[in-house]
């Protein structure tokens, strides 16, 4: 291959290491937010810089060349030292900037509307908030995200992850009128003889739901003809007396307090680890980052 003049620009370099940490075309231009084609226009390029043929491409997949995997083992850490340096002249002045990209479910994010992201936003105005709202558990490495908020029990564990709030429960709500018309379950087994809203995880499977008294643990598949996807839904669903529903405490609270709906089974109901923001135990934290969890610590205290 006949090297062009001129030296590799820095969105050259990081153009190839989105692809070569992706192995996809498509996956990196998401990520960078450019085409595929200018992408790979932009590879091209670097490679006819070098001399070198960095990938070998196929229409179905991409893998470095020999060449390409030196390539990449000398320049990664290179990138990184220079981003984090990049980072602390920011963050040594105040002002961290750029995006942070958070994961998390429907009930994570909203939590951080409600209470870290206004007071974010206006102390660190230099930072663009990225919240993506995903049933989905997620490799928040792998889909390029900063960090993730889900409960305590869900979080890897090979991530670093920080309390956001107290301990949480699941409830199993209905409403009078369905009480007014079938006998109250005094146990779980007695569900079977009842019509329960049923949840469609985002895998497909329907939740099982778990319960504990004492020693004992029950995970149960439960009838009923109605399954939903969503917990605000199943709340609304039970409120209006189609089922007995088991949701988050947070989601049924409002409708409990307004009466219009009665908790059922709570002494089968045991608290959990409630949200935790979690993060990758990286030796170079982006500073926006690090600003996130200083205030989130902030919030727990």
């Amino acid at each position: 291959m006949k090297s062009s003049i001129g030296s590799p620009s820095l969105k050259d370099l990081n153009a190839f290491m989105a692809v070569a940490e992706h192995r996809s075309f498509r996956r990196a231009a998401e990520l960078l937010g450019v085409t595929r084609s200018s992408l790979s226009h932009t590879v091209r390029g670097l490679e006819d810089r070098l001399g070198a043929r960095l990938l070998h491409r196929t229409t179905r997949s991409v893998a470095l060349t020999e060449v390409g995997e030196q390539f990449l083992a000398r320049l990664d850490p290179l990138l990184s030292d220079l981003g984090q340096l990049l980072e602390d002249v920011a963050g040594a002045q105040g002002r961290p900037t750029g995006t942070l990209k958070i994961n998390g479910s429907d009930a994570a994010i909203r939590l951080l509307l409600e209470t870290l992201v206004p007071t974010f936003l206006t102390r660190y105005p230099g930072v663009e908030l990225d919240l993506v709202a995903q049933g989905q558990l997620v490799d928040i490495v792998e889909q390029g995200f900063d960090a993730g908020v889900r409960l305590g029990e869900a979080v890897p564990k090979d991530m670093v992850a920080i309390r956001l709030g107290p301990d949480m429960r699941f409830l199993a709500v209905v409403s009078p009128g369905y009480l007014a018309a079938h006998p109250t379950p005094k146990t779980p087994d007695e569900l079977v003889a009842h019509q329960c809203i049923r949840q469609r995880l985002p895998s497909g499977k329907r939740y099982r739901w778990e319960f504990r008294k004492r020693e004992q643990e029950l995970a149960l598949d439960v009838p009923g003809g109605l399954t939903l996807d969503n917990s605000q839904l199943m709340v609304e669903a039970a409120a209006g007396g189609l089922g007995i529903a088991y949701v988050p405490e947070t989601y049924a609270r409002p409708l409990i307090a307004e009466g219009r709906l009665l908790v059922v089974l709570e002494d089968w109901c045991p608290y959990i680890p409630g949200l935790s923001l979690y993060f990758p135990n990286n030796r170079h934290m982006p500073v926006n980052l690090r600003a996130f969890i200083d205030m989130a610590r902030e919030e727990l205290e």
